[in-house]
């Protein structure tokens, strides 16, 4: 499976979401709302969060703790559609490889992003991540 592949695959639950971020469910929805983020749906509307999701919210809380609205957010940070290459997506296939998944494998799965070096991307995105990773 490739690597957007990969990065694109929805994975996580809203609540999974908050503890990584440290973003209220609130918040997470009011992101939602402003097309910052477009979680994938289930067939019960329940959001589920890819990988690119999770680092956009911390990219979003970043620019919140240095004082920059939300207009000057969806400046700096494209608007994203469920059409566009960043929405996260739930196939059939990614579906199958969810429900497969088991929490251990998950946190490998995330441990495995953290370590690799992806250019243009902020190292405190992965301090945020890695502080995740470690409590279990």
């Amino acid at each position: 499976m490739g690597d957007e592949i990969r990065r694109n695959m929805a994975l996580f639950p809203i609540g999974i979401v908050m503890k990584l971020t440290d973003l209220t469910a609130r918040q997470i929805r009011y992101y939602e709302q402003h097309e910052l983020i477009v979680p994938a749906r289930t067939s019960g509307n329940q959001r589920l969060f890819s990988f690119n999701d999770v680092e956009r919210l911390l990219e979003i809380k970043s620019l919140i703790e240095k004082g920059v609205n939300i207009a000057g957010i969806k400046q700096v940070m494209n608007p994203v559609s469920k059409e566009s290459e960043d929405a996260t997506v739930v196939s059939e296939l990614s579906e199958v490889k969810r429900r497969e998944l088991s929490d251990a494998q998950l946190h490998r799965l995330l441990k495995q992003q953290l370590i690799e070096k992806r250019p243009g991307k902020a190292s405190m995105i992965q301090g945020q991540l890695s502080r995740f990773y470690n409590k279990k």
